[in-house]
């Protein structure tokens, strides 16, 4: 083992945050005194423990954790005291000033966007759905506010039409977790360099309601289709076509208009798709799921619903 440089705490609790995790454990060079993470939750139908992936990876590597459920009870204990930084990413609890002020050399924050681009919850899912071209990661100092504190590394990712936030999230949490040893060696060496934000050019990415993944066919079909990108894994986008409620997986837009159609009906199905109107041009679902069973491809849920085919055809105009 090489001679330890840094003596770290981290907070975070999503797959994102495992990646950086999971890397800073990798590195062998950081002794990891303290992880932070959300408290177990409840899911599926039995209602069973989650653990999140945070927390399973520092079991597995014995790592000391703490979950505590608000704000006020974090640290009690004062352990920050004895490190150097906290690391956070995706932690999804605003931290006080009293947490901030703890570490040696403060806090640092592992943040999917170029701020001051998307602040707030949820980055990823914002910039997908406002059609962006590019994202990327900023590491930052952190203060009291919400991503507002000063940047010291920022690198861009493209963000392409296949692009779910599933993809995106992967993409971004490879690119922090590599950066992020790059800004902890020049903390330790002493040559960073911060910027302050742009504050005027802040957005806020409020965090995903799921009544906001119902799909309105009056937008244009490029705005649906970032809309279900955005909301690929959770919370999914949905609608009722033909009387089936389906949620949409993927869609692309077609250049393509129907005319004698209003928005919501079928123009066409194909086993390329469904096309369907929207305000402006044609939405093709390629993916799609009924309730409570698994996704499929447009063509075989076509294949195994031949009524919702009929009911397509009397849709179309004579």
């Amino acid at each position: 083992m090489s001679t330890l440089a840094l003596r770290l705490a981290f907070a975070g609790t999503p797959t994102l945050a495992e990646t950086i995790l999971k890397t800073l454990i990798e590195a062998d060079r950081y002794a990891i005194s303290i992880v932070f993470t959300q408290p177990d939750s409840r899911a599926g139908r039995g209602r069973k423990q989650a653990l999140s992936p945070v927390k399973k990876l520092a079991e597995r590597h014995h790592l000391n954790i703490r979950q505590p459920v608000s704000s006020s009870l974090i640290d009690p204990d004062n352990e920050l005291l004895h490190t150097d930084i906290l690391v956070v990413a995706a932690y999804g609890m605003i931290l006080p000033k009293s947490v901030l002020n703890k570490p040696r050399m403060g806090c640092i924050n592992v943040h999917t966007s170029l701020l001051p681009r998307w602040r707030g919850a949820a980055p990823i899912q914002r910039a997908i759905e406002a059609g962006d071209n590019e994202t990327g990661i900023t590491i930052m100092q952190m203060d009291e506010g919400l991503d507002t504190g000063d940047i010291i590394l920022q690198r861009s990712c493209p963000i392409l039409a296949e692009d779910t936030t599933d993809i995106l999230q992967d993409k971004l949490a490879s690119l922090g977790a590599k950066y992020l040893l790059e800004v902890l060696e020049e903390i330790e060496n002493g040559t960073i360099a911060p910027q302050k934000q742009d504050h005027r050019q802040a957005n806020y990415a409020s965090k995903i309601n799921k009544l906001e993944a119902q799909i309105d066919w009056d937008k244009s079909a490029k705005e649906i289709q970032q809309k279900i990108m955005a909301f690929n894994p959770a919370p999914v986008a949905f609608t009722e076509l033909n009387s089936f409620e389906l949620r949409i997986w993927k869609a692309f837009a077609l250049e393509d208009s129907s005319a004698g159609l209003q928005p919501g009906r079928i123009a066409r199905c194909s086993k390329e798709g469904i096309d369907i109107v929207t305000g402006k041009n044609i939405l093709r679902i390629t993916q799609l799921q009924l309730p409570g069973k698994n996704k499929v491809t447009a063509n075989d849920f076509l294949n195994g619903h031949p009524d919702f085919i009929k009911c397509c055809l009397k849709a179309l105009p004579s």
